[in-house]
Order: C-alpha cells, then structure tokens, then sequence
C-alpha cells in the first residue's frame, strides 16, 4: 500500500479516531473505505442525495425524519412567524 500525507484540522483527527475506535476500525481503513465509496458513487442528477445512497457511517451521524403525508409546511412556518413575531 501507499502512503498519503493530509493535512486535517487536530480536532477532526480526534473525533475520526474516536469514531474509527467505536467501529472497531482503524483511521486508514475509514479514511480508505470512504475514498472508495466516494470514487465508485454514480453522480446523482438532483442536487438531493436520497438517504439510502449515503455511507452507512454518514447515515449514523445525520438525524432525518420524513414528514408525514398531511404536513403542510406553509401552515407550519405561518404558525412559527406568529409565535415568533406575535403576529
């Protein structure tokens, strides 16, 4: 194998060694796994990712919900700016 020399912020370095530890991995391996996902994604025509194409570490660290059918995020967001504004 090759080596490769990043430069990463310390803090970043620490939380990834952190995650890498959790998952019972090392760092290269993470870092690996992720360069290969990343070189073998098909490019997606939306700007949006659908939650299913994203790594399974990525999708670890994200909190998605799906509205339910009858939200209406007009209502809601009209609801927001009267709490917030008292109007």
């Amino acid at each position: 194998m090759a080596k490769l020399t990043l430069s990463i912020e310390p803090k970043i370095i620490e939380r990834a060694k952190q995650y890498a530890k959790d998952h019972h991995t090392s760092l290269s391996k993470l870092i690996q796994k992720y360069l290969q996902d990343v070189a073998e994604q098909k490019k997606i025509s939306s700007p949006q990712e659908k939650l299913e194409d994203l790594p399974d570490w990525l999708k670890d660290i994200i909190p998605v919900t799906t509205p339910t059918p009858d939200f209406d995020h007009r209502a809601e967001y009209g609801k927001h700016l009267e709490d917030k504004y008292g109007i």
